[in-house]
């Protein structure tokens, strides 16, 4: 880290086709979450070789730039050459899961980045431009990254560290710098980074969020995300005061919610005036907004994501979806039966966060009803998950579920108490069978 790091940087300087032939056959290759990952360009550089190679697993998590690796035609023609094997996934690869192309690696964002540094034979991600002093900013997305390089060194493990430096990265404030001589070589690149539009909620959101807001108290500490029930909450907090933000994602509404004074951060025992998360995808405005900004940092997801750092946080109030819900109150928001859909993320480490807080409230947010291929309406409230469904909560820290038709509160609940509550909320003509369940076969002679 001397004087002359910018020597080091020319002779560290090369193409994504060299830095590509320093992956070998047998390599697990790993990247940074969403904005922060390797471009397209540096996969794609390393798919041209699969003639070349054998057994290479490609891992990552939110992917937001296009590549082939997402393309089930073209992955199935190179299976067993070159894989896909996330740990958290978005609409971009479901066609994956659908197909069974993709692995799916189970991981937290609590241990993603123990998981990454135990196993990576190669990470490639995107940073800024280095200052001065040779130090470049891993723009909004910090999460696993300095644990997946750092730890992976440590152990001996880690053999290659590629880095895209882009001049057009947001530099975010945090525990979000590293320097140039943790990288073994490096990729110049000048693009922007995607942005996203912010949804609007459905009217089904909408009437979620609307039940959502009635557990929000001045001076709460709140988690939340992307989406359309972020967006109804966001539009509905006016005249709340003092909240503070301690979240995995950083919402799309933080900056109208700090100018319209009701996100100030003044009443956290920790990081007083600061908006805190472990990655940002937003809009242009909010990178913006978050760019060189001292009241919005970004630190690693083994910090803000740690279920004892959130419990800390009185009334913290953590808000989450989910697909589907059994009587006991186990959800799921990764897959039903063995069809991956997504992964846990951070809904775990914050559900326990708020259910370990004083006054804290944890919140699963699903719609109650979901129609089939044929048009038929199904339940998400059901008396039993599916054959082979991950369950992503357990009962034991579930406290609020909210539908569109209202609020069950389960903690302190018996079984069949569960089940009432769940019940109460479930769609108002599909209620009848699920207490013919409850009746018949899940606990006999409870129901009414």
């Amino acid at each position: 880290m001397g004087a002359n790091w910018q020597e080091e940087y020319k002779r560290k300087l090369t193409t994504y086709e060299e830095a590509a032939k320093l992956v070998r056959s047998g390599d697990v290759v790993g990247t940074a979450l969403g904005t922060g990952s390797c471009s397209g360009d540096m996969l794609e550089a390393i798919i041209n070789r699969h003639e070349e190679l054998t057994d290479v697993k490609i891992t990552d998590s939110i992917q937001v730039y296009p590549s082939r690796l997402y393309d089930p035609k073209f992955m199935a023609q190179i299976q067993g050459r070159i894989d896909h094997m996330p740990i958290f996934g978005i609409i971009t690869i479901r066609k994956m899961y659908q197909e069974k192309l993709s692995d799916f690696w189970p991981a937290t964002t609590l241990d993603a980045g123990d998981k990454y540094a135990d196993r990576l034979d190669v990470f490639a991600f995107m940073t800024s431009r280095p200052n001065k002093h040779g130090y470049v900013n891993l723009g909004p997305t910090c999460f696993y990254t300095l644990e997946a390089i750092r730890g992976g060194r440590e152990r001996g493990h880690l053999r290659t560290v590629i880095a895209e430096v882009n001049d057009q990265m947001p530099i975010v404030f945090g525990d979000n710098w590293m320097h140039i001589s943790e990288f073994d070589c490096i990729i110049e690149r000048s693009a922007p980074i995607p942005a996203f539009k912010r949804g609007e909620a459905s009217e089904v959101e909408q009437r979620i969020g609307e039940y959502v807001l009635e557990l929000i108290n001045d001076g709460d500490t709140i988690q939340m995300g992307l989406g359309g029930i972020s967006e109804a909450v966001a539009a509905g907090l006016r005249g709340r005061k003092h909240l503070g933000i301690l979240t995995e994602m950083l919402p799309l509404a933080l900056p109208q919610l700090v100018e319209e004074g009701i996100v100030d951060n003044s009443r956290k025992p920790f990081y007083k005036g600061i908006s805190v998360a472990s990655f940002v995808l937003g809009d242009q405005a909010l990178y913006e907004y978050i760019s060189e900004n001292p009241s919005c940092q970004i630190f690693p997801a083994s910090h803000t994501n740690d279920p004892r750092f959130i419990a800390q946080h009185p009334n913290m109030v953590a808000m989450n979806t989910s697909l589907m819900i059994d009587f006991s109150g186990q959800s799921t928001c990764e897959g039903v039966g063995h069809t991956q859909v997504s992964g846990v993320g951070g809904q775990l480490d914050f559900l326990i966060g708020a259910y370990w807080s004083q006054g804290g409230k944890g919140i699963n947010m699903l719609s109650a009803t979901r129609t089939l291929a044929d048009g038929t309406l199904v339940s998400n409230i059901v008396p039993e998950l599916p054959p082979g469904t991950p369950v992503s909560v357990p009962r034991t820290f579930t406290n609020y579920v909210i539908t569109e038709f209202g609020i069950a509160k389960l903690r302190y609940k018996s079984r069949r108490e569960r089940a009432e509550e769940l019940i109460s909320i479930a769609h108002p003509d599909l209620r009848g069978e699920l207490r013919d369940a409850l009746r018949t076969r899940f606990y006999p002679g409870s129901g009414k």
